[in-house]
């Protein structure tokens, strides 16, 4: 039986010495490279995984408002209230009768009004001048003018 202590001395040729320490650093830089491929999985899944809750929270709390709004939903809301707001004021005023519109209507009215006052009246006057006229030629004696209603 051999007995091993300290001092037991080990004769093995330089060669398979060389190839002992070539294989323990292969090893060594193996396992480095596995816990450092391990390390960078870890890292994206937990990125991942982050990404996903936050991707959760977005998903939900954005439609609710909860989040923000973009610049353009901000413009929007601005927009919509200011024509809600020309919306009522217009409202007010169709239902009081003072639109721009019924304004614009009620003047071309009054003014085809006056016209047609003053058409009639011409009108009125040339019938009753036209009857005095015939009146005078047939020597029918003249009537009054509200006489010449009938005609």
């Amino acid at each position: 039986m051999a007995k091993i202590s300290e001092n037991t001395e080990v004769a093995l040729p330089l060669r398979n010495m060389i190839s002992l320490i070539a294989a323990a650093s292969i090893a060594t830089w193996a396992y480095f490279g596995i816990v450092e491929r391990i390390n960078n999985l870890e890292t994206s899944t937990t990125m991942m995984k982050s990404d996903l809750n936050f991707n959760t929270e977005f998903r939900i709390k954005w439609p609710r408002g909860e989040m923000g709004s973009l610049p353009a939903d901000s413009e929007q809301f601005m927009m919509i209230e200011h024509l809600s707001e020309e919306l009522e004021k217009l409202t007010v005023e169709i239902e009081s009768g003072e639109a721009p519109f019924d304004q614009q209507q009620k003047l071309q009215i009054n003014f085809m009004m006056k016209r047609i006052e003053a058409l009639e009246e011409a009108h009125e006057k040339i019938r009753n001048d036209i009857m005095d006229l015939i009146h005078s030629n047939s020597r029918i004696p003249p009537q009054t003018r509200s006489q010449h209603e009938g005609h």
